[in-house]
Parts: structure tokens; sequence; C-alpha cells
């Protein structure tokens, strides 16, 4: 099979069919088992050029250690006081600027529509590392892959996704990519905060998806639970994230409620809602979750810069 990500811009998960999907994740097997010297070859001389309007440490420190252990260099703005950005300096003219430096370019930017804009003036390919409240297509990609090396499937499974539904753009990628899958989907959320209903259009004919207030009510059929952090920086109205702020919990009392081999996920950072007594269980799985990023996003950068790269 050709390699349909060679000079591709990665703005949607919406944009992945099921075979996409499974093309990369055997894809993340294959270079996960190369050879140091093997694996350093795929990005040897290029180099990774990242703009994060909004701070990040998972995404951005994950794709520059994937394109080290690659070979390759990365180089950007990560703290835009630093940057010609403080001077008034416009999106357009940045991407344009870091485009002639790099062969790939990673954009976090608060507006929705940011990186598919991006990739309208860049030449090369640009990869979204999230766009406002929009989507995080590499987030869904990991999270997927994640729960397929942990639960070793993803079909069948019952999914919990607990937390800010409303503003959380992990949320609705991690939806876009399940929908190319048979499961059963819990949203769990207080009401101000469910999920937006213009963004299922597209897939609530997919997936069976059922919403709820209440955790404990979906604890015993549940496999999987992706916990989002509720994000006071989205709020317009601070009063408001107060009303809702430590809602859910997942601690032992959680866990006793579940089935044994609950899979507990989160994007990270977490705040107050996973307590750290449960870390050390079998269960927790969110720093699996973070490893399985660099990997992932390894492959993901291979298979953008090689063309013939198959998996």
């Amino acid at each position: 099979m050709p390699n349909p990500f060679y000079d591709r811009d990665i703005v949607s998960i919406r944009d992945f069919a099921k075979d996409d999907l499974e093309f990369v994740f055997d894809t993340t097997d294959s270079i996960s088992r190369l050879k140091h010297s093997q694996r350093g070859e795929l990005g040897k001389g290029r180099t990774l050029g990242y703009i994060f309007y909004e701070p990040s440490t998972r995404t951005r420190m994950s794709f520059e250690a994937a394109m080290a252990s690659l070979g390759g260099s990365s180089i950007g703005i990560s703290d835009l006081k630093s940057s010609s950005v403080e001077k008034g300096e416009s999106l357009a003219d940045t991407i344009r600027v870091i485009d002639l430096y790099s062969d790939v370019i990673l954009l976090r930017h608060p507006l929705d529509g940011s990186s598919r804009f991006a990739a309208e003036l860049s030449q090369n390919p640009i990869i979204n590392a999230g766009s406002g409240s929009e989507e995080h297509p590499t987030q869904a990609l990991l999270d997927l892959y994640t729960i397929l090396k942990e639960k070793g499937k993803i079909d069948g499974l019952s999914v919990a996704i607990v937390g800010d539904l409303k503003y959380g753009r992990t949320v609705y990628s991690l939806l876009y990519g399940l929908a190319n899958y048979k499961v059963e989907v819990h949203l769990v959320s207080p009401p101000t905060l469910r999920i937006r209903k213009e963004s299922l259009y597209e897939i609530q004919d997919k997936l069976k998806i059922k919403e709820h207030s209440k955790l404990d009510e979906v604890l015993p059929e549940t496999d999987v639970i992706y916990v989002t952090r509720i994000q006071r920086e989205r709020f317009p109205d601070v009063q408001e994230y107060e009303k809702v702020k430590g809602t859910y919990t997942i601690d032992e009392n959680t866990l006793a409620k579940s089935k044994s081999d609950i899979a507990v996920m989160h994007p990270l950072p977490r705040v107050d809602e996973i307590s750290q007594s449960i870390d050390h269980t079998k269960n927790a799985i969110y720093f699996k979750q973070a490893s399985y990023g660099k990997e992932l996003r390894a492959a993901l950068l291979a298979l953008m810069l090689n063309e013939n790269l198959s998996r």
C-alpha cells in the first residue's frame, strides 16, 4: 500500500478513514521495533518547526523527542514574548517565515480554523497541535492507539468521556476517531458543559451515544474512562468555572465501582479530576498514554517526510 501521509497536512481527524488509522498504528508498531540506527535515518537532515500560541508540555516535547529519535532537529516558538508575535506579527507572516526554515510545521493556536488557514499558506505540511476548542488530531490518534495497545481492540468497547465536553478539543477529536469503530460512548458532564450538538452532526448516526450527569451510573459497564480537565482558561466567566470545578474525581472509590480492568485515561495536564492515589494501579494508563504519544508522533512524522515509507 502506498504511503498516504507523505507531504500531507494533519488538520482534522475527520480526514482519516479507518484504513488511515490502522496504517498509522501499524507503522507505529513497525518503527517502534526498529534499531536506533535505522530509526535515526528517517528524519536525518530534516527540521520540525513549531509555533505555540498556547502553553504545551506533552505535545511540544513529545514531537521534539519524536523528531530527535528520527535523526532530525526542531526549532520554534514556545514563548510568544521572545518572538515577533509580541511585536504584532500576524499569524500569516509567522507561518510564511517558519515555512522557509522547516520541513514540517506544528501549530497550536487559540482560534478555531487556524491550522486550516495555515495549511493554505504553507508550502510544507502543517500539523494541528490544537486549534481553539475545535480539534487536536494527533492527540486522538495517540488516544486510539493507547486503547488498542492496552485493551487489544477498539471495536466492542464501552467508552465513558468525562468532564469538560463543551470546550475540550481532545473530546471532539476522540469522538470523530471513535466514529470509525463499533463502540458505545457515554458522555458524562455537568449540564453546562455538555457536548456541542452541532459538532456531532456528522457522526451521530455512526456512534451509539448516551449523555449523563452522574458518573456512577455508567461505571459498571465501562471499559475505558477518558477524563478531561475542566478548563478554566476557556470559560468567558470565571464564576461559571467555579461552579463546576471538581465535579468529578476519579479515585479508589471510583475504581471499586468499576470493572476490575477499567482503563483510566487523561490527555493531561490534570488538576483535581484524578487522585494521585490511583497512579500506582494497573488501571491508571495516562502516563503510558503520554509515552505512546512519542512513538505515534514519530511514526506520523516519518510518514510525512518519507514518500516510500510503508508499514
